[in-house]
């Protein structure tokens, strides 16, 4: 069995990089400098938010809040499945159908024949990322739909652990979204190494206005 040499292009390499650094720092920042990032106002609104609903019972307009987050969030996590398995689909349909038994990942049983199927792979792997986090974050909101009409005095909804409840589900929703956001310069890496870095800069440059407050 042969196996595909995957050489590494200085501008892939440069792409994938400039993504990881960006990324860290946008942690070290989100931790030194809350104020800094779009994250802690929108974690101070969301509270604001459940305290306003539970204090005035507000249960009509926090039911209809949630389904509306939900219908986003299906949304968005039916289309990121459909577009990884179109993906795999096609990462794992041999080109020359005689050869079917022949290919085989070399830690699944089947052989990546090209550059170009890597490249599908890792999008696919991108948009299963992003499956995940939606549901999940349809998990939480569904959870905050029996919590935040609970009676108050019930242990498990009280402001504090519906507020804990929200936050992750908001987390979840924006790691899917940052999925969404990555598959743009993956999707032009099909084209060359060049466009990789031209999509990740511009993806970049319109995430460093997004997560930042002013």
């Amino acid at each position: 069995m042969t196996i595909l040499p995957l050489e590494i292009h200085p501008f892939t390499a440069t792409s994938f990089l400039l993504l990881l650094v960006y990324h860290l720092g946008l942690l070290a920042a989100k931790d030194r400098f809350p104020e800094a990032t779009i994250y802690a106002r929108n974690a101070k609104t969301r509270a604001a938010w459940v305290r306003e609903m539970m204090e005035n019972q507000r249960d009509i307009l926090a039911v209809q809040t949630l389904r509306n987050w939900t219908m986003a969030a299906s949304f968005l996590a039916s289309t990121a499945i459909l577009i990884a398995l179109a993906l795999l689909n096609i990462v794992l349909t041999p080109s020359h159908p005689t050869a079917a038994g022949m290919q085989l990942f070399s830690f699944m049983g089947k052989r990546i024949e090209s550059l170009h199927q890597v490249k599908l792979l890792i999008l696919s792997v991108d948009f299963f990322f992003t499956f995940f986090n939606f549901t999940m974050a349809i998990r939480y909101y569904n959870h905050l739909g029996f919590m935040i009409n609970a009676p108050s005095d019930s242990e498990s909804s009280t402001p504090a652990s519906v507020i804990e409840t929200i936050q992750y589900g908001a987390a979840h929703y924006t790691l899917g979204m940052r999925g969404y956001y990555l598959s743009v310069p993956l999707a032009l890496w099909l084209f060359g190494p060049g466009w990789l870095l031209a999509g990740t800069l511009i993806i970049i440059a319109t995430l460093f206005h997004v997560d930042r407050t002013g």
